[in-house]
């Protein structure tokens, strides 16, 4: 995980694109491309190319019903399932963006340090 960025839930998508993509561009020179689902507009295109980076709305293909994973955008949903097991993030309990995106840091770090040294993630949902 590259940055994390906490917005209340009515900010529009291209509000947290542009949002990402200003703490992305500075940080690494190595992110060139970013894939967005088709919620974002032009807004984050085009601040897309003003820090850099290639922003690519993932289509869905309008051939196909039901559940589809995107290509590649399956791991954020893979992300957001993992966080899960770290209690502090099923809810909102923070009342401030700054603690809730330090305990996103918190659980990925909890869980790299996890996949470094072989051992399994405890979980509160067996007790």
């Amino acid at each position: 995980m590259i940055t994390v960025v906490v917005l209340a839930a009515s900010a529009h998508d291209n509000a947290a694109g542009i949002a990402l993509l200003d703490k992305v561009a500075p940080d690494t020179g190595t992110v060139q491309k970013a894939l967005v689902d088709q919620g974002f507009k032009t807004a984050a295109i085009d601040h897309g190319q003003k820090v850099g980076i290639d922003v690519e709305v993932v289509e869905r293909n309008p051939a196909t019903t039901g559940f589809v994973p995107q290509p590649k955008r399956w791991v954020v949903e893979q992300v957001n399932g993992i966080m899960m097991l770290h209690r502090r993030l099923v809810q909102d309990y923070e009342h401030r963006p700054a603690s809730a995106e330090s305990r996103v840091y918190w659980a990925i770090s909890d869980r790299m340090a996890r996949m470094l040294t072989a051992t399994s993630t405890p979980t509160w949902r067996g007790a």
